[in-house]
């Protein structure tokens, strides 16, 4: 994976569902999450000429980094599920799929890169880390529609 194409890719069209600023979260080892902020970050061996694309470099040389993809939505009763993208999509989701992967708030949807690789997880974490508990949660891999959608949208953005 190209990691500095792929973030100037999907920061080129993110901004449906969220800031291109604001589309990475540090995401600490325990997947708890951490700023959002990468065009203030200090440290890292990052100087103030650099772009976003060269600061999310030098910060993911030491942390865990999740990009946000979109934005996902749960309707509880109904076991609906909305998506954001680039595109919109929608889900009837069955009972287990729902139990699964559903959440009581919206949730943004992307990558979890593990700090000094390529690796990657798919994933989900808050829309905001301003609570104590928000945290990076990696999607259970299903046949399901709804999962592989989600797939679908992350592989067509990233960068080979």
């Amino acid at each position: 994976m190209d990691i500095s194409e792929t973030i100037k890719n999907i920061r080129a069209s993110c901004k449906d569902y969220i800031d291109p600023d604001l589309m990475s979260f540090i995401i600490d080892d325990d997947n708890y999450m951490g700023t959002n902020n990468i065009p203030e970050i200090e440290g890292y061996g990052i100087s103030k000429s650099d772009a976003y694309e060269e600061r999310l470099l030098k910060i993911m040389e030491s942390e865990n980094v999740f990009i946000a993809f979109g934005m996902i939505t749960f309707m509880p009763i109904l076991n609906e599920c909305d998506i954001f993208s680039n595109e919109d999509y929608h889900f009837d989701l069955t009972a287990e799929e729902f139990e699964m992967y559903s959440s009581e708030e919206e949730k943004l949807f992307g990558i979890l890169i593990k700090k000094g690789s390529t690796d990657y997880l798919i994933g989900k974490t808050d829309v905001c880390s301003c609570s104590m508990d928000a945290s990076f949660e990696e999607f259970k891999k299903s046949d399901s529609e709804l999962y592989l959608k989600i797939k679908e949208i992350i592989e067509s953005k990233i960068i080979c």
